[in-house]
């Protein structure tokens, strides 16, 4: 059964979802907005500015104070919306620092150009919302900006889009960085005290290690079949991505060209591959 956008779904104490009307190849149903507390709240990930969408979170809100505005990256389908409701609200917008964009040469139009947070939350950072301790974590590889928000008491993780239970997370750089992502991952795998993950995208994910530990599987045999694509010929990230993923969506192939790259930049990175131009070679 599909959700509903606009609607507020509990799932557990001091904890409800609210999906976004933005569907997407890239998006699944939308993004899911969390909201965390009874009393006073936090909302993570408020998603895009859409119609509707901010007044939505208002009726879920329901008159009470929030804390903060907690984003975990800036993406246009995460964070535009934390305008609208701070202005609403008086909620201070909090997580992620912002990126550079002029830097980010033909990525700029999936970033939220406008992003100005009141705090900017290291790794490690906790904050407080009706006796919740949301604690920071720095997870880039999706962005180099990415956090997600771990509470540890409740063996919970909102883990925005570095890990979702319907899809792999899209790693494009330049800001994108398969190893940084790689290692992000092995980061939650060392965390054996979470119980369950709420990504931004998705359902939630209720045996979050296996999961980890499958998706570091994947990103290893992808790169291994790269590795044996290259032996074979192929060298141009477009005739790798077609090799690499010949069923899939055409919808979704600039991102399987992003992953690509990713993974090329990665083995260059390590020495084990090299480039001219367009074309890619393993090293001799």
């Amino acid at each position: 059964m599909s959700n509903v956008p606009g609607v507020l779904y509990p799932q557990e104490p001091g904890l409800a979802r609210l999906l976004a009307p933005n569907p997407s190849p890239y998006t699944h149903e939308g993004t899911w907005v969390h909201l965390i507390g009874d009393r006073e709240l936090a909302i993570i990930d408020p998603g895009p500015d859409l119609s509707g969408h901010v007044e939505a979170m208002l009726a879920a809100i329901d008159g009470r104070p929030v804390a903060a505005i907690l984003i975990t990256h800036t993406h246009r389908d995460h964070s535009p919306a934390a305008r609208a409701l701070k202005a609403a609200t008086g909620a201070p917008v909090v997580g992620c620092a912002p990126l550079d964009i002029d830097s980010l040469s033909g990525a700029e139009a999936s970033f939220d150009h406008d992003y100005a947070p009141d705090r900017v939350l290291a790794d490690g950072e906790s904050f407080m919302v009706d006796g919740h301790r949301l604690t920071a974590l720095h997870t880039p590889g999706h962005t180099s900006n990415h956090l997600c928000f771990a509470d540890d008491e409740r063996g919970i993780v909102f883990t925005g889009d570095h890990v979702m239970g319907w899809s792999t997370s899209v790693v494009v750089p330049p800001d994108g960085s398969m190893g940084a992502y790689l290692r992000s991952l092995d980061k939650l795998r060392q965390r054996t005290g979470d119980r369950i993950y709420y990504p931004a995208h998705g359902p939630a994910v209720p045996d979050p290690q296996r999961l980890v530990r499958g998706i570091m599987s994947h990103r290893m045999q992808r790169e291994r079949q790269l590795v044996r694509l290259l032996e074979d010929g192929s060298s141009t990230i477009s005739e790798l991505a077609e090799a690499a993923y010949p069923a899939l969506d055409a919808r979704l192939l600039p991102a399987a060209r992003g992953s690509v790259w990713a993974h090329l930049v990665d083995l260059e990175e390590r020495g084990l591959v090299q480039h001219e131009n367009e074309q890619w070679t393993l090293t001799a």
